[in-house]
């Protein structure tokens, strides 16, 4: 009703002939009854937070297309200027230092247009008015003089030190991160000012450096007390009456294979050979929507975290401990109730018959990705012996999953092979190591069978024409594309284009850059041009997967579309979705999967973060030392180096005295006047580290003369 009631509104507001109005001639126009009024008055406070309207000094409305007007969310600089990115998607526009207007990192804000874009040039704009702020608190370090104090906030796109009055300091003393709450900002001249609600630790504390990110980007740190409550009273073992009406697979083998320190274990594989020699794989998904239900505390708290958070030192859960490490999550040898989706499939990778049923299972072993690989890599005869009724098993999966993954490529998927790192902290907290990943064939065929059974219930889910969540990946902007090509052609490769690049011809260049000096840049810029992943209640497919249909129904312990996808399963499973349940769906859909991408964005974010961090932190104690790296970037202020362990840090373009160093911006390189000396992506060089900033989480090499080796 509300949604066709702003329809009226805007087709009025946006009408060639309308002439801006005041809430009460629009009351007139409209024909909105006086017990109605603050409806209407609500419907329009919507509609400028959603950018469509605005509301002139006079309060009159009007529609913002035709004002210049764009809504969008500014991204500071240290330097005092910024960015707004329209909600509509459209290029950024830059917004001098001088019309930034109080607008601080990710608020929300009105931007009026003062410039149109030129081909050398974003367009420029100047910012009227705060919508929202993107943050009512601060996280920083304190820092006190004689007559007040100050906090410099860790994030340095908010390019102003916060005041603190002495008597609004609350303890806080110089070196402590402090949360602050913005209490004003009248004068823009001034800094804004700020009260400390909370002391987080002292800057050299342990665990003080990951918390401060926590509360940086507004992780949930504690679950509220009625969620708490609500677990509490939930059995700790699965109830005999739960399991009535489900399948009872407890007789088929299945293993649950992740790492070592997993402990939220939420998917299971089983794998049979069927008389014919095709493959019936069976991946067993913990049923967590049967403990958390709609609307109640816990869902309603786990919808608003949306996924669990990953740091180097910390987990942070979606669900509290009791159901991800406990009753959810599949443990080896007691009863877990489970979605089960079971997959036929031939001897070339197609599933041509599946069925999802809910389901109540054993798990035989929970395995771990070493002991697996051991076995199918290593031939490790101890554990060949020790799990020797599973040992065929595993070697069918091998095959199966070298199958799946052969139709993949075909198909043209890109397989981006990415050395992530793992950091290793000790009892303190303090990084004593820096390694990649170990991605092998145990990981790999897990990764397999996961994506196979989020394809096989996405197209099942498309074709019944229900409400669903689907992970889509959208096509890369030409322009980016254009800009990999550059790089291709400096590197001697091309790429087979058209009005759109099909993800086939990037896997063949992934292939044709294997094992080359310059394969990690390549990849890195490749992934780079293109989109991010996110979800969406259209199945509009998944280009980097190269398929048509795709969601995510694998992790429901740690990440909220996965919740929803199964509870609207069992719905369909118990034929209730259809009538007002479904039309209600279909309306909520686009807010969940909205939700639910942000969330994602916020984590990645923070583990991104958090990583960069502890690599700062692993390399404070090796000033001047030296190393081998990989030129991997080439701007005009200077070079990007990176280091085996992924560290990477900046060659100053000042720093090259050795000649004059001319940047050639489309060949991506620096080439030296007098001696014709040339630094490009993808050269080995030798570095010395010669400066280190942990506030701002950046690293300084020179290169050392006789360098390229």
């Amino acid at each position: 009703m509300n949604n066709k009631r702003k329809e009226t509104i805007m087709k009025l507001v946006s009408d060639p002939m309308y002439t801006p109005m005041r809430i009460k001639e629009l009351a007139t126009v409209l024909q909105v009854p006086a017990n109605e009024r603050l409806t209407l008055e609500q419907l329009l406070k919507e509609l400028i937070d959603e950018g469509k309207l605005m509301c002139t000094k006079r309060g009159k409305y009007k529609a913002l297309s035709s004002a210049d007007m764009v809504v969008g969310i500014f991204s500071g600089h240290s330097k005092g200027f910024g960015f707004v990115t329209a909600e509509d998607g459209a290029q950024d526009i830059f917004i001098p230092a001088d019309s930034v207007n109080g607008a601080l990192h990710k608020d929300k804000v009105l931007c009026k247009l003062i410039k149109k874009a030129r081909p050398d040039k974003r367009c420029e704009g100047k910012i009227i008015d705060i919508l929202e702020r993107g943050a009512t608190t601060i996280v920083g370090t304190y820092e006190e003089s004689k007559q007040f104090g100050f906090v410099v906030p860790d994030e340095k796109k908010i390019g102003h030190d916060i005041y603190i009055p002495k008597k609004m300091k609350f303890g806080a003393v110089s070196g402590h991160k402090v949360l602050v709450e913005l209490t004003e900002w009248k004068d823009k001249t001034k800094n804004p000012e700020g009260k400390v609600v909370a002391i987080l630790g002292h800057i050299n504390d342990p665990g003080v450096d990951i918390l401060s990110i926590c509360y940086q980007l507004e992780l949930p740190m504690e679950f509220p007390k009625q969620v708490i409550a609500e677990v509490a009273a939930v059995d700790d073992t699965v109830a005999d009456k739960d399991k009535r009406g489900r399948m009872d697979l407890r007789d088929i083998v299945m293993v649950t294979i992740d790492g070592e320190d997993a402990k939220d274990l939420d998917d299971a594989v089983s794998l049979e050979i069927l008389p014919d020699g095709n493959y019936r794989l069976g991946v067993h998904i913990a049923d967590v929507t049967h403990y958390v239900k709609e609307k109640s505390p816990l869902d309603l708290e786990a919808y608003e975290r949306g996924t669990s958070v990953y740091l180097a030192d910390r987990v942070i859960p979606m669900l509290p401990h009791k159901l991800s490490n406990g009753l959810c999550s599949l443990n080896a040898g007691v009863d877990r109730l489970a979605l089960s989706c079971i997959m036929d499939i031939d001897t070339s990778g197609n599933v041509y018959n599946h069925k999802i049923v809910e389901s109540v299972i054993l798990i035989e072993e929970r395995m771990s990705y070493t002991n697996v690989k051991k076995i199918l890599e290593d031939k490790d005869e101890e554990l060949m012996e020790r799990y020797k009724q599973l040992v065929p098993m595993f070697l069918d999966m091998e095959k199966l999953a070298a199958i799946l993954r052969g139709k993949r490529q075909r198909r043209g998927a890109i397989d981006f092979d990415f050395p992530e790192t793992k950091v290793i902290l000790d009892a303190q907290g303090h990084p004593v190591e820096l390694k990649p990943y170990d991605r092998n064939v145990a990981t790999k065929l897990i990764e397999e069978f996961m994506l196979i059974c989020n394809e096989t219930v996405a197209q099942d889910y498309f074709w019944q024409e229900k409400p669903f969540v689907y992970r889509t990946h959208e096509n890369p902007d030409p322009e980016r594309i254009m800009s990999l090509l550059d790089v291709l052609t400096s590197f001697g490769h091309t790429l087979k284009t058209g009005q759109k690049v099909h993800p086939k011809e990037l896997q063949k260049l992934l292939e044709t850059i294997k094992d080359t000096p310059e394969e990690s840049i390549i990849s890195q810029l490749m992934l780079r041009s293109m989109k991010q992943a996110r979800y969406s209640e259209e199945c509009i497919g998944h280009f980097g997967l190269s398929a048509k249909y795709y969601c995510h129904f694998t992790s429901p312990i740690r990440r909220y579309p996965d919740l929803q996808i199964h509870r609207i399963i069992k719905m369909n499973l118990k034929g209730k979705l259809v009538g007002k349940k479904e039309a209600e769906l279909f309306e909520r859909l686009p807010q969940i999967a909205k939700q639910c991408s942000l969330r994602e964005r916020r984590a990645e974010e923070a583990e991104r973060e958090t990583i960069k961090l502890k690599k700062i932190e692993y390399m404070e104690d090796k000033l001047g030392q030296e190393f081998e790296g990989v030129i991997n970037g080439v701007t005009s202020w200077g070079i990007y180096v990176e280091l085996p362990n992924t560290v990477e840090g900046l060659v100053h373009v000042t720093s090259l005295t050795d000649d004059y160093y001319v940047y050639e911006e489309d060949k991506f390189r620096f080439v030296g006047e007098r001696y014709g000396k040339v630094y490009q992506l993808g050269d080995v060089v030798k570095v010395r580290m010669t400066a280190l900033s942990k506030a701002n989480r950046t690293i300084d090499f020179t290169i050392i003369a006789g360098d390229k080796l």
